[in-house]
């Protein structure tokens, strides 16, 4: 029973909807109708009159004439662009410069590290100045310097061995082109470590 009353519910919605889609065809053949104008009417000929012969031309009609005064004409200069004491437009403010080339082409084991990672192990003292001095890397291995050795990634160079520490300089150029020099010093006994005495 139910099942039959559901059926006649859909059927008569089903009607429905019969009904209004017939509706929107109608309005919209209606308004495409009306939107393309319905009657198709063709404008008038075009028709061209010629004089005849017989009748007499008519004589231009005078118009007064403006009476105009010139001003004298100003003269544009061409422009032309200086470049004396402007920056170059395409130049970048930041010159970057290629990184160096090494000279040997091989790396020491001490040009591998850099110079934050070695550790000042002991300085050897000699009478004539030439003190020797020993670094040891994180591995633990031990190397020998003397002053002038290259140490480090950036070229740096052991530029004096003193009783207590090492001073290595390095010579870099900073962004604008300058030239500066960094001395770093490896102390023998670092003041955060407390050190033997």
């Amino acid at each position: 029973m139910e099942h039959k009353r559901l059926r006649n519910k859909r059927v008569k919605n089903f009607k429905k909807l019969k009904g209004s889609k017939f509706i929107l065809l109608t309005l919209t053949f209606f308004f495409l109708a009306v939107g393309c104008g319905g009657e198709t009417s063709s404008p008038p000929p075009f028709e061209v009159k010629l004089p005849s012969a017989g009748k007499k031309k008519a004589e231009p009609v005078k118009v007064a004439q403006k009476v105009e005064t010139k001003e004298p004409e100003k003269k544009e200069e061409a422009y032309s662009y200086n470049p004396a004491g402007k920056p170059d437009p395409f130049k970048p403010f930041i010159q970057l410069t290629p990184s160096k080339e090494r000279r040997g082409g091989r790396l020491t084991p001490l040009q591998k590290y850099d110079i934050s990672q070695l550790k000042l192990v002991a300085i050897i003292t000699i009478p004539k100045g030439n003190n020797v001095a020993l670094v040891e890397d994180s591995a633990g291995k031990g190397y020998f310097l003397k002053k002038g050795t290259v140490i480090g990634k950036n070229d740096g160079k052991v530029k004096s061995i003193l009783k207590d520490k090492v001073i290595i300089q390095e010579v870099y150029q900073d962004i604008f082109g300058q030239t500066k020099v960094n001395e770093i010093p490896l102390f023998l006994h670092r003041p955060e470590e407390g050190g033997e005495s």
